[in-house]
């Protein structure tokens, strides 16, 4: 029975020198705060560390309270070196930049196609009413191939028909602000 207490001895000072441990870096700043997001349907978590355009870092810095670093060299990243971030700027409420719904990204690690470099490509509702939450790519190129389906609006800035989804930049692996996920 000494190992029972032994091992019961140990696993409580594991926890108390991990709970210190975890306590001290959140005291001290080193943690960055995690961001919820999706990606293929599954609830993910992330981190922001480097943005490409200063007001993108400004805003996700003031989101966690958390330093997101400027890094413009990121906006030079080729294509086939970048995945897709869409953010919501209406909708669903919740916790995204805009406070709406998380973002949803394509490629996860693991798959082909992953990389941590990600274009970000701001989407909205045309009728915020009838949005609903998105949790995959697959579900956003779809609500934007139904508009697109639709025909398009003239003009910049959001474009919107019908209740789909529109995005803003035009949605292009080269164009739109690029920032790491972690």
């Amino acid at each position: 029975m000494a190992w029972v207490r032994n091992l019961v001895v140990t696993v409580l000072v594991a926890v108390i020198i991990g709970w210190f441990v975890l306590s001290a870096r959140e005291q001290s700043g080193f943690v960055v705060p995690p961001v919820d997001g999706f990606m293929e349907g599954q609830r993910i978590r992330f981190i922001h560390t480097e943005a490409s355009d200063p007001e993108v870092s400004k805003l996700l810095t003031e989101m966690k309270g958390s330093p997101v670093l400027i890094v413009p060299s990121l906006a030079k990243a080729p294509g086939e070196l970048l995945a897709n971030v869409y953010v919501f700027t209406n909708g669903v409420p919740g916790d995204g930049p805009f406070k709406f719904q998380p973002d949803v990204f394509d490629n996860p690690p693991g798959h082909a196609g992953y990389t941590p470099l990600r274009a970000l490509s701001l989407v909205a509702w045309k009728q915020a009413e009838k949005a609903r939450e998105l949790k995959s790519a697959a579900e956003v190129t779809q609500a934007l191939a139904a508009r697109r389906n639709h025909g398009r609006a003239a003009g910049g800035g959001h474009q919107h028909a019908d209740d789909h989804l529109a995005g803003w930049p035009p949605l292009s692996r080269n164009e739109g602000t690029l920032f790491t996920f972690t």
